[in-house]
């Protein structure tokens, strides 16, 4: 099943344990977050090389987020006992430090594998799943493991997201906020392009 057909569809729910942001342990489900967007961050592994850049990236972010009404939501294959050792580990030395969102242990691999991402029945490859406040995932990237994601894409399409579900256009390529947006009509996309089309 390609993970992208999730899109427009309702996110798989799940309750699982999680590290939450003051350290204490946690059940956590999916449906909780209803009324917010929600971004799902899976990852392969704790104390890896790749992963602690993206967790770090989202977490300086993380207020850009949440002035949005989007929470983060990390996901690995970890156990929630891993997920607090790497948070208590330095940065220096391999660690994540104080991150300020859940991180969910992923043990049995269900969550990734209901979202289509598990690899090679050992891991989950980089997905990130943009879900609306009706539960709805509106957008999805995957990358293989060694490439990480860019935070600032992820915040210019929650902010095009956000845009669309409040005003009713579409946003052309390369949208940013603060851009001119379309309206879905022939002569909406015609007029946008004889302004800024080449």
């Amino acid at each position: 099943m390609s993970t992208c057909t999730l899109v427009t569809q309702q996110a798989p729910d799940f309750t699982a344990d999680a590290v939450m942001p003051d350290n204490s342990f946690a059940q956590v489900s999916l449906s909780s977050y209803r009324g917010k967007y929600l971004y799902l961050l899976f990852y392969p592994l704790d104390f890896t090389f790749v992963c602690p850049s993206e967790i770090l990236a989202f977490n300086k972010k993380l207020d850009e987020f949440k002035k949005r009404n989007c929470e983060l939501l990390s996901v690995s294959i970890d156990s929630k006992f891993t997920h607090l050792a790497w948070k208590n580990t330095k940065v220096e030395d391999g660690g994540i430090g104080n991150v300020q969102f859940p991180m969910v242990a992923d043990l049995n691999k269900q969550i990734s594998r209901d979202y289509g991402i598990l690899f090679g029945d050992v891991v989950a490859l980089r997905g990130l799943f943009l879900i609306d406040p009706k539960g709805v995932v509106r957008h999805c990237v995957i990358n293989d493991l060694p490439l990480g994601r860019s935070v600032d894409e992820a915040l210019r399409m929650l902010d095009a997201l956000q845009y669309v579900d409040t005003h009713g256009e579409v946003c052309p390529a390369n949208w940013r906020q603060g851009d001119e947006a379309m309206t879905p009509t022939a002569e909406g996309v015609a007029s946008y392009l004889a302004k800024h089309g080449k």
